[in-house]
């Protein structure tokens, strides 16, 4: 197993990410097959594992925890996150945290995150009435964590004004990276960000939900043809670990074979070459579809609404690419004047557009794509009722 160093701790390069656990045909989590990830990773010398409040119902905590409790307890890093880029009635510190503690049978996190700070939740995370800042830091004090940091999927523009209200206190960052997000969500400003404050980085997101792991047929023979003895998978990850900032990447496993696969590439077979490396870039970009904005902003100077017509087209090939609750997620951070709705199709941006992009027409298309299946806010109501649902015995 390859390892880094990161806060002061030697970190596997591959994290056990519990996001996306096996599960049994009623739903449930299947406990016997996570215990027996959980012992192949250990055993080959996983050292993080990574859960969260929502995940899985709130029942992923549970999980994981039992699969480590027969372990030292210093063999194993532990990571989980607050979630308070939730929508939530009340964001009861105290309560959620000892909550995670007993779930994961554990007296304290190696490592713990604000779940998702990001444009909207921000708000939440700065509410001195909340007091969620201050609660955690404190409970570094006490040694109940020993790490302290934050997960986001804010847009690059916006990262540095979340690193700069977080503070000294936050001691590494968990962004969603790969060779398609690299350009498409512009990770890579967010990875010179971070490195300048000299921030470690988690990677969430390697295989955009597995669809980086089959990449058509013809990009899979191109891949084959180099690498016969390698899983297309394995190209994601070995073209992060080129990445000096990043210190572990969260892999959401839900089977041994997938498990055993990826220790198999932080364990052996030679790094990507400079010329593999910038390949991989070159088909993420067949893999995109959509309009090719180049960001110049000339469409924005005479729009009457003052949209940012550019971060509008970047959420809609965001979109055309993959269903991304994330974009969905973004938009709710976004003032509801400055929707893709609001656009009055003067054509003044698609006049001046050097790509000669229809804006307005994309624009009309992008707002219906908004509105087709759940919101982001949808999403964590439906989970916090989930958990309440659980809580109750329901």
């Amino acid at each position: 197993m390859q390892y880094a160093v990161a806060c002061g701790e030697k970190i596997s390069r591959l994290a056990f990410g519990t996001m996306r656990l096996p599960l049994m045909e009623d739903g449930s989590i299947d406990q016997e097959q996570v215990n027996a990830m959980t012992d192949y990773a250990m055993e080959h010398g996983v050292n993080y594992y990574d859960t969260a409040y929502p995940y899985h119902g709130g029942m992923s905590e549970v999980a994981i925890g039992k699969a480590l409790a027969k372990y030292p307890r210093e063999s194993f890093m532990l990571a989980d996150k607050f979630p308070g880029h939730q929508f939530m009635k009340k964001y009861d510190c105290e309560g959620i945290f000892n909550d995670q503690l007993e779930k994961c049978g554990v007296d304290y996190f190696d490592f713990y995150l604000f779940h998702n700070i990001y444009e909207n939740s921000i708000a939440t995370y700065r509410n001195t009435d909340y007091g969620i800042i201050d609660y955690f830091v404190k409970q570094k004090e006490l040694g109940k964590i020993k790490h302290l940091g934050f997960s986001t999927h804010a847009r690059a523009e916006n990262l540095e004004e979340i690193l700069d209200y977080l503070g000294d206190w936050a001691e590494f960052c968990q962004i969603q990276l790969n060779y398609v997000d690299y350009t498409l969500q512009d990770a890579r400003s967010k990875i010179g960000l971070l490195g300048s404050r000299g921030l470690p980085v988690i990677v969430m997101e390697p295989l955009r939900g597995g669809k980086l792991a089959n990449l058509g047929e013809e990009n899979n023979a191109k891949l084959a043809a180099l690498r016969p003895d390698e899983s297309v998978a394995s190209w994601s990850f070995r073209w992060l670990a080129e990445i000096p900032e990043v210190a572990t990447v969260l892999s959401g496993m839900s089977s041994l074979e997938q498990m055993k696969d990826n220790i198999r590439t932080f364990s052996e077979g030679e790094p990507l070459s400079k010329e593999e490396w910038d390949m991989m870039l070159d088909i993420a970009e067949t893999l995109k579809v959509g309009v090719p904005c180049t960001a110049c902003r000339y469409c924005c100077k005479g729009c009457p609404m003052g949209l940012d017509i550019p971060m509008l087209l970047a959420g809609y090939n965001d979109l055309k690419f993959a269903s991304a609750l994330t974009v969905k997620m973004q938009m709710d951070g976004t003032p509801a004047d400055k929707w893709p709705d609001k656009c009055v199709s003067c054509g003044a941006c698609a006049a001046v557009c050097p790509q000669h992009i229809d804006i307005p027409g994309v624009l009309k298309e992008y707002d219906e794509m908004l509105h087709t299946g759940p919101t982001w806010a949808d999403l964590c109501r439906e989970r916090e009722e989930a958990a309440e649902r659980l809580k109750a015995g329901k």
